[in-house]
């Protein structure tokens, strides 16, 4: 069966032959080139199925490392011109199905592990053979002995075909003799390397151990070391290697030689440099990104006792609105230039900028005094984003809002904690306005973190039960008796205990949950009214108010869902009341007051919920489909003072008066004494609702007080 033309398989098989063309020339491999290929391909097989796995999985990007060792890619150039073909080619052929960006960071993933698989199997061959080396070299010490003073054929052949460096030096180091890959390694030049000693390799770079171990071996005190060590080369660069010594004795076991091997590791550590850059840099900025930032912020945070931090967090204004209209290509070149200025602002030591992603960027800055400093850096921020960016010929006015925290090394607080700090008091900056820097607060970020909290646990809250409804009495003036009950939800929290509905109806009205929310608290409400219906005592059934919010009110299905829940419970509309605060109808417009208007017309009471606390307008009461005001708690706040304030009395008898002109009844919130209830009995409201009368409480309690108005 054949692949279908460019189809998959085709475009597998030709990312191998692409793959094999590049590597083939410095592999070891007797096998043609299309031999070679036919090895690649379940290689390129596997590659392609590690880029679209649901999940990534480091140990294929090794495995397929491991495996060019096999198939003889032992040469660092063929780890390289791997990688790079990789890079260039992987996605391009066997990435067409998916998001281009995500498989490009898939397949540079992909690229750091298959070079750690090869360094790893490359390393086991080399130390096996090194290994076989050393005690070839332990059983011949007399053969070697001998061929050091008669240069005979059989050291040569020993020593030249040898794939690593080997070296032989006296015990006081002097070098007396080296193959060729050892000269490679140093220039190919013997004057380079016979002749010297070995201390006098030494390198900034070297560990403290190594010249340790070195001189226990010399003195017969251990039998070999082995260590990674660089070299300056003769030219001035630096050679890198996995160096193993080892002791070679005499026929009477006195020390005698030592016996160097090297495997040159300097274009695999060159490699990995480049794999870790990648890693930690940003591709299109240059700065560092959210992992180094990280690994940098951990430090500070960890550093000794004296030592403190400043951070700023900044995030654009109005990148998003750049991005949109001139395209992410000028988007992008405006993040390079912002990046450029920012870099310039942290230039002292113990500053950094990173770049966290999308407009985001962060500046780091270390000392003992970073009070001042971080305060400083903040303002060099602010001004460098001043002078307008120019793209594509469009001068851009860019602007910024940065939170910034300070404190000491060796706190409680996490990185993650710390830049979640950042983060909250960036948002106030930008709430504030933007284009400004605000300090962190730690009791504004905890009310925010609360929040966040709560924001984030609100949809599993309604579906596990979490909320629950209690009701406050409304009761005649008149003559005293219960009339009804609002409903007010509650979330029983399980951190936090009992919230009320000023907690967490803000936050549900944001995220929109306040739609279903709203949906359960009618369908409870009109569940407990049908039941109060059904027990009912007295001369008048009981009446339910359910609040809506305004999101409530544009919703499409209003009008349907309230129909839906009536009829499920059998109830008439007469038993619900819908209340809506005047500061939501304030400049309503019909397409708006449609859906209460239909309400009303079914023979559901709307209330004007907190009348008295917007911009009243009197006149607009008349196209409102209200039949209840609601004065809102304001009103009678003056009324627990003896006597009360004559101006109030006459502004509420005036709104009465102005109700009960157009028809409307006029509840009272907020009645706290027997004196309000009488002053507003006299002043002409009809009902009221207050801890005077009752709390809020369970449906069981508003059946014992109207069982107790009935019963005298």
């Amino acid at each position: 069966m054949t692949a279908e033309p460019d189809g998959p398989e085709d475009r597998l098989r030709r990312f191998a032959t692409i793959w094999s063309r590049a590597v083939y020339p410095v592999t070891a491999t007797s096998l043609t080139r299309p031999e070679f290929e036919t090895q690649l391909l379940p290689l390129a097989r596997r590659l392609s199925a590690a880029l679209h796995a649901r999940a990534f999985d480091a140990a294929e990007g090794r495995a397929v490392g491991a495996a060019l060792v096999d198939v003889h890619c032992t040469d660092p150039e063929a780890l390289s011109r791997t990688l790079d073909c990789v890079d260039a080619y992987l996605v391009l052929y066997c990435g067409e199905d998916g998001v281009q960006e995500d498989l490009r960071a898939r397949s540079s993933r992909l690229q750091h592990a298959m070079a750690a698989g090869f360094a790893q199997e490359l390393r086991e061959r080399t130390l096996a053979e090194q290994e076989s080396i050393a005690q070839a070299a332990l059983r011949a010490q007399g053969v070697v002995a001998h061929a050091l003073h008669a240069s005979e054929a059989r050291f040569r052949a020993v020593f030249e075909g040898a794939a690593i460096g080997i070296g032989i030096s006296d015990l006081d180091g002097n070098i007396l003799e080296v193959n060729d890959a050892l000269l490679r390694m140093f220039g190919g030049f013997e004057q380079n390397v016979r002749g010297r000693n070995v201390r006098d390799w030494t390198h900034a770079e070297d560990a403290p151990q190594v010249w340790r171990l070195y001189e226990e071996l010399v003195r017969g005190e251990r039998e070999h070391y082995h260590v990674e060590k660089a070299f300056y080369r003769p030219d001035g660069t630096v050679l890198w290697t996995n160096l193993t010594v080892s002791l070679l004795r005499d026929t009477e076991g006195r020390p005698q030689y030592q016996l160097a091997l090297m495997e040159d590791t300097t274009e695999r550590r060159l490699l990995n440099l480049r794999l870790r850059y990648e890693a930690t840099h940003d591709a299109l900025t240059g700065l560092p990104n959210r992992t180094l930032f990280f690994e940098r912020l951990e430090k500070a945070l960890n550093a000794a006792p004296g030592q403190r931090f400043g951070l700023c967090y900044l995030d654009l204004d109005g990148f998003k609105t750049i991005n949109d209209s001139l395209g992410h290509a000028a988007g992008d070149r405006l993040l390079v230039e912002i990046a450029d200025r920012l870099q310039s602002c942290a230039t002292a030591p113990g500053e950094m900028v990173a770049r966290l992603g999308g407009d985001e960027f962060v500046a780091l800055t270390t000392g003992p005094d970073t009070r001042t400093e971080v305060d400083d850096l903040a303002a060099r921020i602010m001004n460098a984003l001043l002078a307008p960016v120019r793209i594509d010929g469009r001068e851009l006015t860019v602007r910024g809002s940065i939170g910034v925290v300070e404190g000491p090394a060796g706190g409680e607080r996490s990185a993650a904690e710390v830049l979640r700090s950042a983060d909250i008091t960036m948002y106030r900056a930008k709430s504030a306005g933007g284009n400004r820097f605000e300090l962190a607060d730690p009791e504004a970020d905890a009310r925010a973190i609360t929040r966040h909290g709560l924001t984030t646990a609100l949809p599993t809250a309604l579906e596990h039960g979490e909320f629950f409804i209690e009701y406050q009495p409304i009761v005649h003036l008149g003559d005293g008796g219960v009339r009804g009950a609002e409903a007010l939800v509650r979330w029983l929290h399980p951190q936090h205990g009992v919230l009320g509905p000023d907690r967490f109806i803000p936050l549900a009205e944001h995220t929109g949950l306040i739609v279903p929310l709203g949906r359960w608290v009618l369908e409870q409400s009109v569940r407990q009214a049908r039941q109060w219906r059904e027990r009912h005592v007295g001369d008048v059934p009981l009446r339910i108010n359910v609040n809506l919010s305004p999101c409530q009110l544009s919703h499409p299905r209003l009008v349907q869902d309230t129909v839906d829940i009536l009829e499920a419970e059998g109830v008439t509309p007469d038993a619900l009341c819908l209340e809506v605060t005047e500061s939501a109808l304030i400049g309503a417009d019909d397409a708006l007051l449609k859906p209460l208007r239909r309400l009303a017309d079914m023979g559901v009471d709307i209330a004007l919920d907190d009348f008295g606390t917007g911009y009243s307008n009197l006149a607009n009461l008349r196209r409102l489909p209200v039949s209840v005001l609601k004065l809102d708690r304001s009103f009678t706040q003056s009324m627990q003072q003896f006597p009360a304030d004559p101006v109030d009395l006459k502004i509420v008898e005036g709104i009465v008066s102005l109700a009960h002109s157009l028809d409307l009844a006029v509840t009272v919130e907020g009645v706290e004494t027997g004196a309000q209830a009488e002053q507003l009995r006299i002043l002409g409201c009809d009902t009221a609702q207050g801890w005077y009368y009752a709390r809020p409480g369970p449906p069981e309690r508003l059946h014992e007080l109207a069982l107790a108005d009935a019963t005298g």
